[in-house]
């Protein structure tokens, strides 16, 4: 899925929390929002989702302007704050109760869900008895269930243990091969630097720089396997890709 921000602005409280935003995501792509708290990163990932209408610009996905020709990303998966889950519910109890709403998952696929995040054995045990992590890996489930075309991440490795990063890295790497668009917001350098194709920097609501990770990626890949081969012609790529 194809999404295009173009000259948002978002005002609240006569305060601007979004100026002049625009952007473009393509499908198969991870894309990293950074900056420090309150930079903005949060907020257009809560436009982008639908969550708020902003105050200028517009969004669209393929084609399809948010707020004038749909209401929502269509086939969205979000994770966006802290999940919340109804406390008394399972966590298969909560996932069914969401795939309820569009009933395009059946349980077979919420149990895929759940193995994809480590929680398959856990998914018989009351969401009120599920620890920081376990709820952070539910709402990843939540998030990736549907097949979305867009996932859209806040902070995803919040409460995740080093296992539960490693999970996460793989569900990312496989939506990306799928062919999802995945948009999310970290303070987590390691994850911003080995798993996403494009770093947006964001500071007062505007975006402030773009770094396309995956030249340096490519540009690295051949230096290094030519320097095994020959100093000269490791050189002679370095200036090729320079």
């Amino acid at each position: 899925m194809n999404c295009v921000v173009n000259h948002v602005s978002k005002t609240l409280r006569r305060s601007g929390v979004l100026n002049d935003v625009t952007l473009s995501f393509g499908s198969g792509t991870v894309s990293a929002l950074v900056g420090i708290n309150g930079s903005g990163k949060t907020m257009l990932l809560r436009a982008i989702a639908g969550f708020i209408k902003t105050s200028a610009g517009s969004i669209s996905f393929d084609g399809k302007v948010l707020f004038k020709d749909i209401y929502f990303p269509p086939n969205a998966g979000v994770l966006i704050e802290n999940p919340a889950f109804l406390e008394s519910y399972t966590g298969f109890g909560n996932l069914k109760l969401l795939a309820g709403i569009r009933n395009i998952v059946d349980d077979e696929g919420i149990d895929f869900a759940l193995s994809r995040v480590g929680l398959l054995e856990a998914k018989a045990k009351k969401y009120r008895a599920y620890s920081l992590g376990m709820k952070q890996r539910l709402g990843i489930a939540a998030a990736i269930m549907e097949t979305p075309g867009l996932l859209l991440l806040d902070e995803p490795t919040n409460a995740l243990d080093t296992d539960g990063v490693e999970l996460l890295e793989r569900i990312v790497h496989a939506e990306r091969e799928r062919g999802a668009t995945v948009i999310m917001a970290s303070h987590d350098q390691r994850a911003i630097e080995q798993w996403c194709d494009v770093v947006i920097h964001m500071e007062q609501g505007r975006v402030t720089g773009k770094d396309d990770l995956n030249i340096g990626r490519a540009r690295e890949c051949v230096i290094e396997t030519v320097t095994e081969d020959s100093s000269r012609g490791a050189l002679g790529c370095e200036r090729g890709r320079l």
